[in-house]
């Protein structure tokens, strides 16, 4: 019998409905010693791969260069770590108010993508921005969406998704962030949900979920403690964060996804970490 007459094999125990996640560390978590570099993405490497973690997302704002050697280096002891490099995280702003500050925007998501082919990256995360000084919120939507259409097609020829991230300015709101992405139109684009920034004066996170998990291509977890001391408990903060996981198991929507951790602490957050990463992992396994 010809190829084509095999029936394929049923996969028991799979639902295509069904969500499923992968863990992750934030790069940002180490800003501190990745800017005074007694802490390096080598170091992140090798910690995640020892946590058990499945990814990183290598913000990339404290790279010492993006030559083939460093970038070919990192790639190397990830894979060898068994740890997916899977996004980067660059500084692009979306909303630009003149032509010239958009081609500016766009050509700095085209190093980035560039960076992100070369480690093997599919995601790349970005920014909408501030409303720029003198301009309304529906005008600085307007230049975003624009600027992000043109993004769009470059991500697309190079094959990396590009995660709008729900982080101030303009996407201080759900709907404007969801507005944005809708509007740009593009396969290539989606949301990076950033449940970190979810309180009660903006929006609420398990409505949002519901909504729109389907244009969520990245999840973000955040210690919301800003300095060490504080004795608020990892997951009881401002943020549900308890709630949220439980709601994607118990829910099961198809959000194929990686559920990265950031922490926002000061000082060596090395050991915060550890233990709230492992709170995250046991809370989806």
């Amino acid at each position: 019998m010809g190829a084509a007459g095999v029936a394929a094999p049923a996969v028991h125990g799979w639902a295509p409905e069904a969500g499923r996640f992968r863990t992750a560390i934030c790069a940002y978590s180490f800003r501190k010693g990745l800017q005074d570099q007694a802490f390096t993405y080598a170091n992140l490497i090798r910690m995640a791969a020892e946590l058990g973690a499945d990814g990183i997302d290598l913000t990339t704002y404290w790279l010492p260069d993006t030559s083939d050697q460093t970038l070919f280096g990192l790639k190397k002891l990830a894979y060898r770590s068994g740890v997916a490099l899977y996004t980067i995280g660059i500084r692009a702003r979306m909303a630009q108010p003149t032509p010239e500050l958009q081609a500016a925007e766009i050509e700095l998501v085209r190093k980035w993508l560039d960076v992100a082919v070369r480690l093997g990256a599919s995601h790349m995360r970005i920014f909408g921005g501030a409303v720029p000084k003198g301009a309304t919120e529906d005008q600085a939507v307007a230049w975003a969406v624009e600027t992000l259409k043109r993004a769009a097609e470059d991500a697309g020829k190079k094959g990396v998704i590009l995660g709008v991230e729900d982080d101030g300015g303009i996407t201080t709101n759900a709907d404007r962030t969801v507005e944005i992405v809708k509007k740009a139109d593009s396969p290539w684009v989606g949301i990076n949900l950033d449940i970190g920034h979810f309180t009660a004066a903006n929006f609420d996170a398990l409505g949002y979920i519901r909504a729109y998990h389907a244009d969520i291509t990245n999840l973000h977890l955040k210690d919301r403690r800003k300095n060490q001391g504080d004795n608020t408990a990892w997951g009881e903060g401002e943020t549900p964060i308890r709630e949220v996981l439980q709601l994607l198991k118990k829910e099961k929507w198809p959000i194929r996804a990686y559920v990265e951790y950031e922490y926002k602490g000061s000082g060596s957050s090395v050991d915060e970490v550890k233990k709230c990463f492992d709170y995250a992992r046991q809370a989806l396994a």
